[in-house]
């Protein structure tokens, strides 16, 4: 599960990673509020307004302006607040902006100048190892770093029987250079981190940039968490969290229906049980000429409900020129899939594009009579090469 830059940031300092101070506004009246309060604790008008959508590269995409006084930052709020956001990572559809975070310019000028780090925790399923991985390069894209500067890419990995060690923490710190009061906040940094990391139960945390000020503060300046989905069942305070309005409708769609849905660009949908199975059915369809339009997990427990459920989904996708099940009765009997997918046909009603089943298993001969006899648009299928004879056949 996603979070915005401002959820990120109320869960580091939670763990006592320090932030820039500032506040989400979720409209112009509320920005106006945050922008006064703001200037009174600060005892600056100087400002950032941050566009907070579920994407990176938002101040390439005009996301991130920073603002002078109060005048300017009402202006870059209004700009920003409900705009149609293109960055690298949204495609060219780009996401509308529901939310702003307004917080403190932390980029003043002192005593030194201000620098910035990257840092970030994942686990390395190769090694069995949460990696902590840091560069003096912050603010940069990482994989252009560690592609033309890979010596500059700093790595340390914990294992996970004894935990983050101190002498680590310091020795991240002195491979980014830090010294005196910096080099002190930048291990309880990341100390900090990691203990916010694991107690979220998280997948990853990227601070980029982690920012050194001119008074050798070292703050957050921005965050990404992802958080484990499979870990919110523990995690209620944090399941509330999840903002809708980011995720794909039809993804959500398939969630509240317990079912694994992901959305792709083809023109053939797909209905199937079990993960494997679905990425080889995924290659039938490629193989026959067509794309996949989707990933579709109904689980094991396939049944009129579900695979209705699938069909509605399935046909929103204005693409979808057929759709192709691909079910094997192992824990769920063929003939039970087939009479579910009859049912929900006409439940459904006028469905225009034709649909594959393909049977396999247990009850495989009387689920593919139940499909001939049914009447309606369905052709039966029992070899893998049927399917996609039939995909390719529909298609043409």
């Amino acid at each position: 599960m996603n979070l915005h830059e401002y959820q990120s940031k109320a869960i580091l300092q939670r763990y006592g990673v320090a932030i820039p101070r500032g506040y989400m506004a979720e409209t112009l009246a509320q920005a106006q509020e945050v922008i006064t309060k703001l200037s009174a604790e600060t005892g600056s008008e100087k400002c950032v307004v941050k566009a907070q959508i579920h994407a990176g590269g938002r101040g390439k995409g005009g996301g991130v302006k920073l603002a002078s006084n109060a005048t300017e930052a009402m202006a870059r709020a209004t700009d920003i607040l409900g705009m149609q956001l293109i960055t690298p990572q949204t495609g060219a559809q780009g996401k509308k902006v529901h939310k702003l975070l307004i917080e403190e310019n932390v980029y003043q000028p002192g005593a030194s100048e201000p620098k910035e780090f990257y840092m970030s925790i994942m686990l390395d399923r190769a090694k069995g190892c949460n990696l902590i991985m840091a560069s003096t390069e912050g603010g940069m894209n990482i994989e252009e770093v560690a592609e033309s500067h890979p010596e500059k890419i700093i790595k340390e990995w914990i294992d996970p029987r004894v935990g983050l060690q101190d002498f680590q923490a310091r020795k991240v710190a002195f491979a980014l250079g830090l010294e005196g009061q910096g080099f002190k906040e930048g291990v309880a940094f990341v100390k900090a981190l990691y203990k916010a990391y694991m107690e979220a139960d998280a997948s990853m945390f990227e601070i980029n940039p982690m920012l050194k000020t001119s008074d050798n503060r070292i703050l957050a300046a921005d965050a990404k968490i992802d958080l484990d989905d499979n870990s919110m069942y523990r995690h209620a305070d944090l399941l509330a969290m999840r903002d809708l309005n980011e995720e794909d409708p039809l993804e959500v769609e398939a969630k509240a229906s317990d079912l694994n849905y992901v959305k792709l660009d083809g023109n053939v949908g797909c209905m199937v049980n079990g993960a494997g199975l679905a990425m080889a059915t995924m290659d039938i369809i490629k193989i026959s000429g067509g794309e996949p339009a989707n990933f579709l997990d109904v689980g094991g427990g396939a049944n009129a409900k579900t695979v209705e459920a699938g069909f509605r989904i399935i046909l929103k996708d204005p693409n979808v020129k057929a759709i192709l099940i691909n079910i094997f009765g192992g824990i769920v009997r063929c003939d039970r899939v087939a009479n579910g997918v009859v049912e929900a046909y006409k439940v459904i009603g006028d469905i225009k594009i034709p649909i594959i089943v393909r049977l396999q298993g247990t009850n495989a001969a009387e689920g593919a009579k139940i499909i001939d006899e049914s009447g309606l648009k369905v052709f039966s299928a029992t070899t893998l090469k049927e399917a996609a004879d039939r995909v390719k056949q529909v298609l043409a």
